[in-house]
C-alpha cells in the first residue's frame, strides 16, 4: 500500500514540494526506449508487469497464452537516419506472470539483442498528490550478440572490395528479455520482446536500453535485479541496490543492552518482526508483534547476531514491509554469533556447525593428547575445507577417534575447538598418533607427533616417542594400530600405549607413597585442628529475657561460644523466624534438631527464669511470661520439663548462671539432676560438657575459658558493677525489662 507522504519525505528529502525525484501518475507499470550514445529506442508501448512471490508463485503457462500489443519505435544510431531506424523497429511486451528460471546458455542461432548492463533510479509512483510509494525504474543496456553466418557462394565469389560478410536485408534480430526483480518477500519478472531490422545494427554494437517504470520497493530495503534472454544466450548481468531507510527507527544504548526506539505516530497500528537473515533459505523468524505507536522496548546484548534484522510494516491489506539489519557490522553482534555456534556429529564421519547466521570460517583437524596441551595439528596436514552452517560435511577419514578434534577459523583466528568423537568413543585415549609419510621412489619415513614435533622412531630424542620406537615399529607391523587416513601424502596410525604403562608403575607407586606420607605428617600436625572441625557440636542456648542487660550478656555469651567453634542457636538472632513460628513451635524444631545431631540444650538461670519454673511446677498449667512474644525460654517449659522428669535430661541438657547473679544452689532442684555450672568460676568444666567426648585437653580448654571469660567481663561489669562503683541497675525480675 501507499507510504504516507510525510514518511517519504523524510527518508528522501527535507521538503516534499522540491523532491528531485520523477512522479509517476496511475498504477500501471510502462517499458518506453531510452537513446545511448550510439543509439536510441523510441516510445515503446506500455507492458502490464506482474508479481510473482511465496504467496502467488509464476506459471509460464500465462505467458504463453497471453495476448501480444505492439507498437512501434525508432532508433538513431552514428551513422545512420533516425527515421531509417524508426521504420524498422517493433517491440512486443508481454502481459502476465513469467517463470523466472533462466535456465541454461545455449549457442545463439546468429546474431541476437543481449543485455550488457543495468541502471537503476528511484522515481515516486503517486495515487494520490500525497500518497507516493518508492519505485525503481530499470535501464536495460542491450548489444547485438553474434554474426551472421556466410552463405556459400558469397564466400567463393566475394571480391577483396567487400571483406565483411552482408546482413540478409530482411532479416531482424529478435530477442525476449527478462527482468527479474527481488525484494524481500517478493519477487517480480516481466518479459519484453525486442525486435530490429538486422540490415541497420552493426554487429557488436549496443542499440540503446529499454526502460521499465517501475518495480516498487520498501524503504531500507536492498533489492536485486538480473536480465538475461529467453533462451539465455549468456551469462546473466545483474545489480544489487540498498534503498534508503526510514527515520523512525532509532538504535541506542541502555547500559549492556540495546533500545530500540519506534518513533511512529501516536495511534498507528503496525507490525513488528525480528528475524534471521538467511543466505541460503527463507529467513526464520525470532519474534513478531503487532503494536500501536509509539513504542520503544529493549534488546538483550546477548541476542544481537550480524542477521539479526528488523521488519515493520503498517498493519494494512496489501502492506509493504520495510526492512533494516543494523547489527552487520556490530563487534558485539560477531562476538555472540560465535558464542552460539555450535559442533556436533551427525554420524561416525559427518559433522556440521549450527549456527544463527552464516559465517566465513574454515575447518581442520588436530590431535589432543591426555594430560592437557594445545591440541596440535596433523602432519601432513588434511587439507583446510570451507564450512557452511547448518550443512552437513564429511571428514575425509577412515574412522573416527576421540583424540581427533574440529578446529575453526576464521580470517586465521581460531574460534571454536571441539573433540566431537569423546562423546561417542569414550574419552581421550593414550594412543600415539604415528605419521607415515611417502617420498619419490615410494619411500617411506615414520615419525610420531608429539608435542615437540614429529619425532622420527629411529631419533636419538629422549622423547617418549624416541625411546619406545622398535615396540611402536612392531605393533604397527602386528595390526595392533588403527589406521585413521590413507590418501597420496601418507597414512595416520593410531597405536595404544596402555601395555607400555606398567613400566611407570615404580614411579607412580613411589609417588603415592610420598604424597601418603605427606598426608600423614600433616594430619599429625594437624590433629587438634582436624579434631575440632570435625566435632563441631551444636548448642540450643535458651534463657528468660528478664531485662536489656541480661539479654546482652546472653547474646555475649552465645557470639564467644561461636569462637570455640561451636554451633550455636539462640531466640536473639533468630527474631523473624521466632515471630512466624511461634516460641513453642520455633523450640520445638531446634530442639529436635539439637538432640538428633548429638547436641546439647543449656538452660541459662536467672532469678526470672527460676521464678518461672516454681511458678510452672506449682501450677502445672499457667507459664507466667508467656504472653512475651520472643521468650522461648517460657514456651519452652512445656517440653523441657518432661525430659527432666522422665529421666531424659542427662547428657542432653546442662545448666548454668552467673556468680553475681544467682547462686547454682536457688536453681530448683528437679534442674539439679544435671550438671549447674557457674560462671565464669567454672567455664573450664562448663565448656568441657559442652564439647563433649571430643573435647580438647586441658591446657587447650582453659586458653578458651580465659577467652570466653574476657569476653564476658565487660558484659558483665554493666550489668553488676563493683561494689561502690556507679552502673546501670541490673533487674533481675521475671517481668523487668523489655522483653523483645
Amino acid at each position: 500500500m501507499p507510504v504516507p507522504w510525510f514518511l517519504l519525505s523524510l527518508a528522501l528529502g527535507r521538503s516534499p514540494g522540491v523532491l528531485p525525484l520523477e512522479r509517476l501518475v496511475g498504477p500501471q507499470n510502462t517499458a518506453h526506449c531510452s537513446p545511448v550514445s550510439l543509439g536510441a529506442l523510441g516510445d515503446l508501448k506500455e507492458a502490464q508487469g506482474s508479481a510473482c512471490g511465496p504467496s502467488r508463485p509464476c506459471s509460464l503457462a500465462r505467458v504463453i497464452a497471453a495476448t501480444a500489443r505492439t507498437a512501434l519505435a525508432g532508433l538513431s544510431g552514428a551513422g545512420r537516419g533516425s527515421e531509417e531506424w524508426r521504420e524498422g523497429l517493433s517491440c512486443h511486451l508481454w502481459d502476465g506472470d513469467v517463470l523466472c528460471l533462466p535456465g541454461t546458455i545455449e549457442p545463439p542461432p546468429g546474431p541476437v539483442l543481449v543485455p550488457t548492463s543495468l541502471q537503476t533510479e528511484l522515481v515516486l509512483r503517486c495515487y494520490h498528490e500525497t500518497d507516493c510509494d518508492l519505485c525503481v525504474r530499470v535501464d536495460v543496456h542491450l548489444a547485438v550478440h553474434g554474426h551472421w553466418e556466410k552463405p556459400e557462394d558469397e564466400e567463393l565469389f566475394r571480391g577483396a572490395s567487400d571483406p565483411e560478410p552482408r546482413e540478409p536485408g530482411n532479416a531482424s534480430l529478435q530477442s525476449q528479455v527478462v527482468l527479474s526483480f527481488q525484494a524481500y518477500p517478493t519477487a517480480r519478472c516481466v518479459l519484453l520482446e525486442v525486435q530490429v531490422p538486422a540490415s541497420l545494427v552493426p554487429s557488436g554494437q549496443s542499440v540503446g536500453s529499454v526502460v521499465f517504470d517501475c518495480f516498487e520497493a520498501a524503504l531500507g530495503g536492498e533489492v536485486q535485479i538480473w536480465s538475461y534472454t529467453q533462451p539465455r544466450y549468456q551469462k546473466e548481468v545483474n545489480l544489487t541496490q540498498k534503498l534508503p531507510a526510514l527515520p523512525w527507527l532509532n538504535l541506542s544504548a541502555d547500559g549492556d543492552n540495546l533500545r530500540l526506539v519506534l518513533d511512529v505516530s501516536e495511534g498507528q497500528r503496525f507490525g513488528l518482526s525480528l528475524y534471521w537473515d538467511q543466505v541460503q533459505g527463507p529467513p526464520k523468524p525470532r519474534w513478531q508483534r503487532n503494536m500501536t505507536g509509539p513504542q520503544n522496548f529493549t534488546l538483550n546484548h546477548t541476542e544481537l547476531v550480524p542477521c539479526l534484522c528488523i521488519q515493520m510494516w503498517p498493519l494494512e491489506p496489501d502492506s509493504i514491509r520495510t526492512n533494516l539489519c543494523p547489527f552487520r557490522e556490530d563487534p558485539r553482534a560477531h562476538r555472540n554469533l560465535w558464542r552460539a555456534t555450535r559442533l556436533r556429529l551427525l554420524s561416525p564421519l559427518a559433522w556440521q556447525m549450527d549456527a544463527p547466521c552464516a559465517l566465513p570460517a574454515e575447518a581442520a583437524l588436530c590431535w589432543r593428547a591426555p594430560g592437557g596441551g594445545p591440541c596440535q595439528p596433523l602432519v601432513p596436514p588434511l587439507p583446510r575445507e570451507n564450512v557452511t552452517v547448518n550443512k552437513a560435511l564429511e571428514f575425509p577419514l577412515l574412522k573416527g577417534h576421540p583424540n581427533l578434534c574440529v578446529q575453526v577459523s576464521s580470517w586465521e583466528k581460531l574460534q571454536l575447538e571441539e573433540c566431537l568423537w569423546a562423546d561417542s568413543l569414550g574419552p581421550l585415549r593414550d594412543d600415539m598418533l604415528l605419521v607415515e609419510t611417502r617420498g619419490p621412489q615410494d619411500n617411506r619415513s615414520l615419525c610420531a607427533l608429539e608435542p615437540s614435533g614429529c619425532t622420527p622412531l629411529s631419533s636419538k630424542a629422549s622423547t617418549r616417542a624416541a625411546r619406545l620406537g622398535e615396540q611402536l615399529l612392531g605393533d604397527l607391523q602386528s595390526g595392533r594400530c588403527e589406521q585413521l587416513w590413507n590418501d597420496d601424502l601418507g597414512v595416520l596410525w593410531a597405536c595404544p600405549m596402555d601395555k607400555y604403562i606398567h613400566k611407570r608403575w615404580a614411579l607412580v607407586w613411589l609417588a603415592c607413597l610420598l604424597f601418603t606420607a605427606v598426608l600423614l605428617l600433616l594430619f599429625l600436625l594437624k590433629k587438634d585442628h582436624v579434631k575440632a572441625a570435625a566435632r563441631v557440636r551444636r548448642v540450643l542456648l535458651l534463657y528468660s529475657a528478664d531485662d536489656a542487660s541480661f539479654e546482652r550478656i546472653a547474646g555475649v555469651l552465645a557470639s564467644a561460644l561461636c569462637q570455640l567453634p561451636l554451633r550455636v542457636a539462640v531466640d536473639l538472632w533468630s527474631r523473624r523466624e521466632l515471630s512466624a513460628l511461634g516460641p513453642l513451635a520455633w523450640f520445638h524444631a531446634q530442639r529436635r534438631q539439637t538432640l538428633q545431631e548429638g547436641g546439647v540444650v543449656v538452660l541459662l538461670f536467672s532469678p526470672g527464669a527460676v521464678a518461672l519454673c516454681h511458678e510452672w511446677l506449682q501450677d502445672g498449667a499457667s507459664v507466667p511470661g508467656a504472653d512475651a512474644p520472643h521468650d522461648a525460654f517460657a514456651a519452652s517449659l512445656s517440653c523441657v520439663l518432661p525430659d527432666f522428669l522422665q529421666g531424659r535430661a542427662p547428657g542432653r541438657y546442662v545448666g548454668a548462671c552467673f556468680d553475681r547473679l544467682l547462686l547454682p544452689d536457688a536453681v530448683p532442684a528437679l534442674f539439679r539432676t544435671v550438671p549447674v555450672f557457674s560462671l565464669p568460676t567454672q567455664l573450664p568444666d562448663f565448656l568441657e560438657a559442652l564439647q563433649g567426648p571430643g573435647a580438647p585437653r586441658p591446657e587447650r580448654l582453659r586458653e578458651r575459658a580465659e577467652h570466653v571469660s574476657r569476653a564476658l567481663q565487660p558484659a558483665l561489669d554493666c550489668c553488676f558493677p563493683p561494689q561502690g562503683a556507679p552502673g546501670p541497675e541490673c533487674r533481675t525480675g521475671p517481668k523487668a525489662g523489655d522483653a523483645t
